[in-house]
């Protein structure tokens, strides 16, 4: 992880618009306590109990927050992409507890990061900081309100479908392991696995080892938007 001297920057205003109305001197104590920062691919930028220091701004990249029970299941809760800032950071650093899920940066990574005794100046001082941090809480934390709904209450093959259609790349398919699709979807290797071959049959999607090419992306997505 690298830092440059300064974290105010002709992106900050254009990435977090309510920043633009920081006045003179709460901009200026941002861009003093602010660093730009570039973190390389594959970077885990926090595990769970560890303590909260740092609040990230990305300003291009994209940071992939998980989270793993006792027995080793796992599900993606989110990711933090251009312009978003980390839910999970920001509830730590205003609770003061630890980390409850790990964050790894998916691409190489730039941002904004803000110490936490900065972080804390600007909350109480500035009206302009304090609607931002909120404003994004609260638009992430919808989010994962509908990640719970979704994972309690929804059908995975839906779920499936909506995953393939949206993530498929510029040839028409993903490599991703069955694994990692269960990881995505919080549950169970086997049900991805059996739900896929569902898919291969009705002739979605052809399988192979690390690989899944969609073959008819408008039923998939059909299905996605059934209830």
């Amino acid at each position: 992880m690298t830092f440059d001297r300064t974290g105010w920057t002709a992106e900050i205003p254009a990435l977090f618009p309510t920043l633009a109305k920081l006045d003179p001197d709460q901009a200026a104590h941002f861009a003093n306590a602010g660093r730009r920062v570039n973190v390389p691919r594959g970077t885990v930028l926090f595990r769970a109990g560890d303590r909260c220091h740092t609040f990230l701004m990305v300003l291009d990249g994209a940071v992939r927050v998980q989270m793993a029970s006792e027995t080793g299941r796992e599900i993606v809760l989110y990711r933090v992409g251009r312009g978003e800032t980390c839910i999970v950071t920001t509830s730590c650093l205003l609770t003061d507890k630890p980390y409850s899920a790990e964050a790894v940066a998916e691409t190489d990574i730039d941002a904004v990061a803000l110490a936490a005794g900065p972080f804390h100046d600007l909350v109480a001082r500035s009206a302009a900081f304090r609607d931002f941090v909120f404003a994004s809480f609260g638009n992430r934390l919808t989010g994962m309100m509908m990640l719970i709904e979704e994972v309690a209450f929804g059908r995975v093959d839906l779920r499936l479908a909506r995953f393939l259609a949206d993530r498929r790349d510029a040839t028409g398919g993903l490599d991703i392991t069955h694994q990692a699709l269960a990881v995505e979807l919080g549950t169970a290797r086997e049900v991805v696995s059996r739900q896929l071959k569902e898919f291969e049959r009705r002739g979605f999607v052809s399988l192979s080892r690390g690989r899944i090419q969609v073959l008819d992306p408008a039923a998939l997505q059909d299905l996605a938007e059934e209830r």
